[in-house]
């Protein structure tokens, strides 16, 4: 899965219709973010310098049109790159990677939109995650990522899907329903792969400083090309739930986040099967934002990752602060401790672990500007 944390607005170019009727408008938006990284991968250690840490780097554009009675039409694509040397995030053969969608919204009924669109349950998720669900430095994104020999067959919350179809509901008295189905999508990058239809559903509630969420997703079986196996892995259909809370107290907002991840049987003789590789997985994070200041926030967050049947486990630790020099640039740094066991190979992504029962320590340095 990958999941990730929503650019802020900036500059607005406004173009106004002939007809009084009705009115559009086009948002030009992006986020450039870069961080010097320390790494000890095992014992291996490394600099580099990234994209992305805070604020996933990226641009896009978005619009709606106003066409009367409280209905818009609305899009937004999306591209993501990478800041430090220009090329497009994550996988370089689509443009518009982080989302592209087109629909219709209405004040009073929620919105329907189509394409490639964020999950419910990254919507129901990204509240409670201290590092608002970062797919490059976020623990949660590690966790939910993580791929190692006992779950090689079972599919993970990507945070995104293609060809897919959301309904959004108005927010009733704090309540908000989330429900998306896809249709069968394939991808070459990472790695090659082909993915079943898709179901999600989600809910959430928030007032009074209490946030709750629950979801629900199901992948359908499909396949992936790893390189060293004779033929494509057969993935199994997946089932996740998910379950999330936050209660905020004065300056403090504390977080929490349980998925449990269930593939289906694997079939007798298939890659899976002989492999093993189809077993169950939970993730569980902790954790609390702090706002010390009106330009400081602090982040904490501690995470464990269990495969079920196998000595295979990840706890891990991670802290963050955040200083804004203004309402559109901020400095922030992270540091990061995990600690594979069994045939465990989870870290940040982007990185390679080098060899299982090892630590992976994680600082970094970084500026995000939003535009």
């Amino acid at each position: 899965m990958r999941f990730i944390s929503k650019g802020i607005c900036g500059a607005t170019l406004a173009v106004v219709a002939g007809s009084a009727a009705a009115q559009s408008s086009v948002t030009l938006y992006g986020v450039a973010d870069t961080f010097v990284q320390y790494l000890d991968n095992g014992g291996n250690h490394s600099y580099s310098l990234r994209s992305g840490g805070n604020t996933g780097s990226m641009f896009g554009l978005k619009g709606n049109e106003d066409l009367g009675s409280g209905l818009k039409a609305a899009f937004d694509v999306e591209t993501g790159y990478n800041i430090n040397n220009g090329g497009l995030f994550a996988d370089t053969t689509t443009l518009f990677y982080r989302q592209a969608w087109v629909g219709l919204t209405h004040d009073k009924y929620g919105s329907l939109t189509f394409g490639r669109q964020y999950q419910p349950t990254f919507w129901v998720v990204y509240p409670t995650d201290p590092f608002r669900g970062n797919e490059v430095l976020s623990p949660l994104s590690a966790a939910v990522l993580a791929v190692d020999r006992n779950t090689l067959a079972s599919q993970s919350v990507t945070g995104r899907t293609s060809n897919s179809v959301l309904y959004k509901s108005p927010n009733l008295a704090g309540l908000q329903l989330y429900a998306m189905y896809a249709f069968s999508a394939t991808i070459t990058q990472p790695v090659p792969q082909t993915s079943g239809n898709f179901l999600d559903l989600g809910l959430s509630y928030s007032a009074y400083g209490l946030y709750a969420g629950i979801a629900y997703q199901y992948q359908h079986p499909g396949t992936e090309t790893i390189a060293g196996l004779p033929g494509p892995l057969n993935l199994l259909g997946t089932e996740h739930y998910t379950g999330a809370l936050g209660y905020r107290i004065g300056i403090v907002n504390l977080q929490f986040n349980y998925s449990y991840n269930k593939p289906h049987d694997a079939p007798a003789h298939s890659f899976a099967a002989l492999l093993g590789a189809g077993k169950s997985s939970s993730v569980m994070e902790f954790g609390a934002t702090i706002q010390a200041s009106p330009a400081d926030t602090v982040e904490i967050a501690g995470i464990e990752r269990n495969v079920r049947g196998a000595h295979d486990n990840t706890p891990g630790v991670q802290i963050g602060y955040d200083h804004s020099l203004s309402k559109r640039t901020s400095l922030y740094m992270r540091a990061g401790y995990l600690k594979n066991n069994g045939t465990a190979t989870m870290s940040w992504p982007g990185v390679a672990v080098t060899s299982a029962d090892t630590k992976q320590v994680l600082a970094v340095l970084g500026m995000t500007h939003r535009f």
